[in-house]
């Protein structure tokens, strides 16, 4: 028996025998990382990646801990989506097999809601749901959470990339403070960290298969002839990484929006972001590039302040920063979370000064490199992988992310995991749909209801 054996586990012998039917041996990473301090009782952060085996790992201390003959609920799973928590109770039901009477229900959006009444009036042990579908229990007054004694936070960040945070607020809240709170997420934004801290314990932090430090970055510098060469250049290195999402740095308002537009004239999805916008216009670009419906954002030093954009692929300074200090906080914002990231850098002869400065204060050796060949400026145009759909009703018409993906997933809708991210303002709202079904995603919120009302739906383009 080794320390990564299922069976050096303190674990019910039920649990251990079923384990062995199910042929599972040998944890995973995150599980002996993480299994110890949840079978201990304690708060645990786990930050791994889908098929980290992270369900069993909560699955089994949830399971450890249960009282049967207790019929109450006794554990809640959140997750973001109605897949991911039919998946993970599926899971459980697995791993709870050798044990009679556990009752494991699901609770999500885009399904009749009579029916998940009754079944909750016949009891459950475990609840798994997404936070919409839950919050609107606990108003109706139909889930009591008092009993509750663990609860787990699943894919935490894409709950909170999908717009859940308020609905988190409202279920914690009516869930006992002396709990077990297992936080899983695959990255670990600011959000997230915030968060852990208002609902847990002393967590502790397992990390599995990605770490932070300055290889996550890699720089290069790429010199140009002259300023009117300055644009093919930029349009190469676009063609050439083809960077999911691309944050691309101008000295001036006026040339941000300049190259914006002609960005989008040579058909790249690019916007731009600078103090002359509207705050109207300045959010639907903001929520357009955070969901990545927009591939290219650029932005100005001073515009870009405050941004908080997860899973930046690149950052481009189309000019060199004037002060070094801005240099460095341009390209920090990639190469987060554990991701990779590249930064790059044109600079014409008049800035090559700036190197050896830079070279000092970065601590580091700067990469020259040439550019990409100018054939592959007749290479095809890549395309955001996500559309986004604005509707207009908002937080004063009572609508909630919840209601958003219940419409968009009921009978006859497209897949919970084809819906991105998901921002509801006062009076209006924005869903991110994978491009190949922006239009049926069109049709189902425009001839469905949301709170029994129709809302005026439009696809944002251009």
């Amino acid at each position: 028996m080794t320390q990564t054996d299922f069976s050096s586990l303190k674990l019910d012998n039920a649990l251990l025998e079923n384990l062995s039917s199910l042929d599972y041996h040998a944890m995973t990473a995150i599980q002996a990382q993480s299994l110890p301090s949840i079978l201990d009782g304690k708060d645990v952060i786990a930050q791994g990646k889908t098929g980290s085996g992270k369900t069993a790992a909560f699955g089994l201390g949830l399971l450890d801990k249960l009282k049967v003959k207790h019929f109450r609920i006794q554990s809640l799973v959140l997750c973001p989506t109605r897949e991911l928590a039919d998946q993970v109770a599926k899971e459980i039901r697995r791993l709870a097999r050798a044990i009679h009477n556990i009752k494991v229900l699901t609770l999500c959006g885009g399904m009749p809601f009579g029916p998940q009444v009754g079944s909750l009036e016949h009891g459950a042990h475990i609840i798994v749901g997404t936070p919409g579908r839950i919050e609107e229990h606990i108003r109706k007054n139909t889930l009591k959470l008092e009993c509750v004694n663990t609860l787990v936070l699943d894919e935490a960040d894409r709950m909170l990339e999908m717009g859940f945070q308020e609905s988190l607020d409202v279920i914690i809240g009516q869930i006992p403070h002396h709990r077990q709170t297992l936080l899983f997420s695959a990255t670990f934004p600011d959000q997230i960290q915030a968060i852990a801290k208002q609902i847990m314990n002393q967590p502790v932090l397992v990390k599995v298969g990605s770490t932070h430090d300055n290889s996550s970055i890699q720089q290069y510098f790429y010199k140009i002839e002259d300023n009117a060469s300055r644009m093919d250049a930029l349009r190469l290195l676009l063609l050439h990484y083809r960077p999911g999402s691309a944050l691309v740095f101008c000295n001036t308002k006026l040339e941000t929006q300049e190259l914006a537009n002609q960005l989008r004239q040579h058909g790249f999805s690019a916007l731009a972001l600078h103090g002359d916008l509207e705050q109207k216009d300045r959010d639907q670009t903001l929520v357009r590039f955070s969901n990545k419906s927009t591939s290219i954002l650029v932005a100005t030093d001073v515009a870009a302040r405050g941004l908080d954009i997860d899973r930046l692929d690149a950052v481009i300074n189309y000019q060199i920063a004037r002060e070094l200090e801005v240099h460095v906080h341009r390209i920090g914002r990639t190469g987060r979370a554990g991701d990779k990231g590249i930064a790059l850098t044109l600079y014409s002869d008049k800035e090559s000064y700036k190197f050896a400065k830079l070279e000092e204060f970065l601590n580091q050796s700067i990469i020259t490199k040439d550019l990409p060949p100018n054939s592959l400026l007749a290479s095809p145009i890549y395309k955001p992988p996500m559309g986004t759909l604005q509707i207009d009703g908002g937080k004063k018409q009572k609508v909630r992310p919840g209601d958003i993906l219940g419409a968009l997933t009921g009978e006859y809708g497209i897949e919970g995991g084809e819906v991105g991210k998901i921002q509801v303002y006062d009076n209006w709202s924005f869903v991110a749909v994978k491009r190949d079904v922006v239009r049926a995603a069109f049709k189902k919120l425009e001839s469905g209801k949301l709170k029994g009302r129709s809302f005026r739906v439009r696809e944002l383009r251009g």
